[in-house]
């Protein structure tokens, strides 16, 4: 582990809808450097726990694989990705871009209770730009002060929002969206010798529970996922906190482990462990990579 790993998430492209409470922005670069070391043309690559899901864009907008499988089992969040792939897209960003932002807005919206998919995400996007963190497990609530004593409306940047909706929504056949359980797909896939996997549960082994604060799904059998990992035929790479439980799981079962530095939105180091079959690609030089330009959050 050295200092050179370090990435700043201000210098990754910005394409996620989504405010995200442990997001995986700062780790694009890696992801790229993993995705060219594979010694296949990945045809299918599946994110069994998406939540933001910026790995999967990432895979799809840059070319790595030939479609992406978006696993999500909260139905709000794969609401949203449900109606950013489907033909309907620009209903949900022309929507953003005519809500105008007051208290009194957003409280009405938010109690609405319509099940149509569309109302869903709407109501989604609504919460995770308006809620604290962006958090949108039971009990989070809004905003007060925002950025710089601007309330809700410092979050609520609509054409940014509309413009990555709508690029997503431009490449929609690159993907499959799945309301369901990560692992379940992990195991309908695994045979695939063309396929890879990008696992980031959200969710804490080893006894934290930041899980339950930041997540309505917290709940996840870890033994099970590595039990399931250990089975694919592909590639896999799993990120976790780096806790003494997690390094006990993977090493049980044969697995490569390496420990990456990320440098939060506060430049605060902060340290992450990624588990596959073999690393051996984060260890060598990196030649470096360009940097993009950044788009506010």
């Amino acid at each position: 582990m050295n200092d050179r790993r370090i990435v700043n998430v201000a210098s990754v492209p910005q394409r996620s809808p989504f405010r995200y409470p442990g997001g995986k922005t700062w780790l694009v670069p890696q992801i790229r450097r993993w995705m060219r070391s594979l010694d296949f043309r990945v045809e299918l690559f599946l994110e069994p726990f998406a939540g933001g899901g910026i790995v999967s864009l990432t895979v799809a907008f840059e070319g790595f694989a030939e479609h992406v499988i978006i696993v999500e089992i909260d139905p709000d969040i794969s609401a949203v990705w449900k109606t950013i792939t489907s033909v309907n897209y620009q209903n949900l960003s022309d929507r953003i871009c005519r809500f105008e932002v007051t208290k009194e807005n957003v409280q009405r919206e938010l109690s609405q209770t319509s099940t149509h998919v569309d109302d869903v995400a709407f109501r989604t996007i609504l919460k995770n730009r308006m809620f604290h963190g962006g958090i949108l497990a039971p009990g989070a609530s809004l905003m007060k002060h925002g950025e710089n004593g601007k309330g809700l409306l410092s979050r609520w940047y609509p054409k940014t929002l509309a413009d990555r909706i709508n690029a997503i929504g431009r490449i929609r056949e690159k993907f499959t969206v799945i309301e369901g359980d990560g692992i379940t797909q992990i195991r309908k896939h695994y045979q695939s010798r063309k396929a890879a996997f990008f696992i980031d549960p959200p969710y804490t082994a080893d006894g934290k529970k930041a899980g339950k604060r930041l997540y309505r799904y917290n709940e996840l059998d870890h033994k099970d996922l590595f039990d399931a990992a250990r089975t694919i035929q592909g590639n896999f790479l799993m990120t976790y906190d780096d806790a003494q439980g997690v390094r006990e799981l993977a090493q049980t079962r044969g697995f490569d482990t390496e420990i990456i530095v990320m440098k939060n939105t506060h430049h605060a180091k902060i340290t992450e462990l990624l588990i596959g079959n073999n690393l051996g690609w984060t260890r060598v030089p990196e030649g470096g990579y360009i940097q993009q330009e950044f788009a506010f959050d």
